[in-house]
């Protein structure tokens, strides 16, 4: 399994509309084989903001996407860019998981 993950930020005046611009081709990514999980969301505490998180049941699922998703053409400028790729091998509920004290 991959995940993708962080964040990036943009100029806050227009952080709603860069977010807007992912609307389509989110839901067509949620439809596509291997896609478990997407979203491009705008963070609430942040005005500049912009979450990323993606996971993928494999690299073939991720990279078959990626050849038709055919991203909006947004102009407006990447401020900074903290997203990561991990490859993740277990999963469970970190909710149930030994040592998880419940605050």
């Amino acid at each position: 399994m991959l995940i993708i993950a962080g964040h990036t930020t943009v100029d806050p005046e227009r952080r709603d509309q860069y977010v807007a611009a992912f609307e389509e081709m989110l839901q067509r990514a949620r439809a596509a084989p291997g896609c478990l999980d997407i979203a491009i969301t705008a963070d609430p505490l942040a005005p500049e903001r912009v979450n990323n998180f993606e996971r993928w049941e494999s690299k073939h699922a991720m990279d078959a996407w990626r050849e038709v998703a055919g991203p909006p053409s947004v102009d407006i400028e990447l401020l900074e860019d903290h997203v990561r790729l991990w490859d993740a091998t277990n999963e469970r509920s970190p909710w149930s998981s030994p040592g998880f004290v419940d605050t």
